[in-house]
């Protein structure tokens, strides 16, 4: 019974999602062997970046300049790769780059006390803006082969992007649960001056949860970058919508101190089926973003409701 409380709303996600996939079986077999993979293999940089992001929000706060932060690390990994840069280098320069982008945003909030949602709407601006100024909105093309699904075949790079995306969150997960830095972030966001009497600080712990935000964001941008010959230079415009809309759906409570990687995981899947669903059962896909809309007040309403019985 305490697992059902604990996971009722994961449960409840994967429920909605394997009912859509069984309406899809009745009316549409044919997206199950046309679609549902690349539903899953476009998911893949999503989920990466919603594991920060549930980080994030489980110590109580939120970054709302991942979009930008995405397409900066997007067009850096594009640069590095069309200036004929080893892979290994590559990826640790766009790791880098998140990293750094991230802890600007960590110093904002913990050191300067901006918080998070102005802080990191700032940096939104400012991020895209500096990287549209440098590249005047030029794409970066031409990227070579050993670069795009990191030098292996599409199949085989589709295996590799779902893999990556995978073993992260299995590790995110793991770390999380058995690791005390992990569960210093829960201890935190559930209430901080209780962490501060426990010996952890806070900010130590903040700012550490927003550099890795701008890690997995990196990440994220590298499994996207590599699908294609080339890099847009707004590639990430509307990711923190759906991120954070993933991650709420999935159980994360916006005030912090309650979140799963399965969960994160689940809202990703459904968030993300619903508008190739949409094309397939002969629907407006139009209605995309207002079902998406509908869940995500049904997933807040509920935790309200919840909040109010407890």
């Amino acid at each position: 019974m305490s697992i059902y409380i604990n996971h009722k709303r994961e449960l409840s996600v994967v429920a909605t999602y394997l009912l859509l996939l069984f309406v899809l079986a009745v009316l549409a077999p044919s997206f199950f062997s046309n679609e549902l993979f690349g539903t899953w293999i476009r998911a893949a940089p999503v989920v990466v970046a919603a594991i920060g992001m549930t980080l994030l929000i489980v110590s109580r706060q939120i970054d709302i300049s991942i979009g930008s932060q995405f397409c900066v690390c997007s067009v850096l990994a594009g640069l590095a790769a069309k200036a004929g840069w080893s892979t290994p280098v590559i990826i640790s320069v766009t790791l880098i780059a998140g990293a750094l982008m991230g802890a600007v945003n960590g110093a904002l909030v913990t050191i300067l006390r901006v918080p998070s949602i102005v802080a990191t709407l700032t940096t939104m601006v400012v991020f895209r803006e500096c990287i549209r100024w440098a590249r005047e909105g030029e794409a970066v093309n031409g990227l070579p082969a050993s670069f795009q699904w990191f030098g292996f075949s599409q199949s085989a790079g589709e295996y590799i992007l779902l893999i990556v995306a995978i073993v992260t969150l299995v590790l995110a997960g793991l770390f999380c649960r058995w690791v005390t830095a992990g569960r210093t972030i829960y201890a935190v966001g559930s209430d901080a001056s209780a962490a501060r009497l426990a010996g952890i600080s806070p900010d130590r712990v903040v700012f550490n949860v927003f550099v890795l935000m701008g890690v997995m964001v990196g990440l994220a941008a590298l499994l996207n970058a590599v699908r294609f010959p080339q890099v847009d230079a707004n590639a990430g415009f509307g990711l923190e919508l759906q991120v954070i809309a993933a991650v709420v759906v999935g159980g994360c409570a916006i005030t912090g101190g309650r979140g799963t990687m399965g969960g994160t995981l689940a809202g990703v899947a459904l968030l993300t089926a619903i508008g190739p669903a949409l094309v397939f059962l002969h629907l407006q896909p139009q209605w995309e973003k207002a079902i998406q809309g509908l869940i995500i007040l049904i997933a807040v309403a509920s935790d309200g409701f919840s909040r109010r019985t407890a």
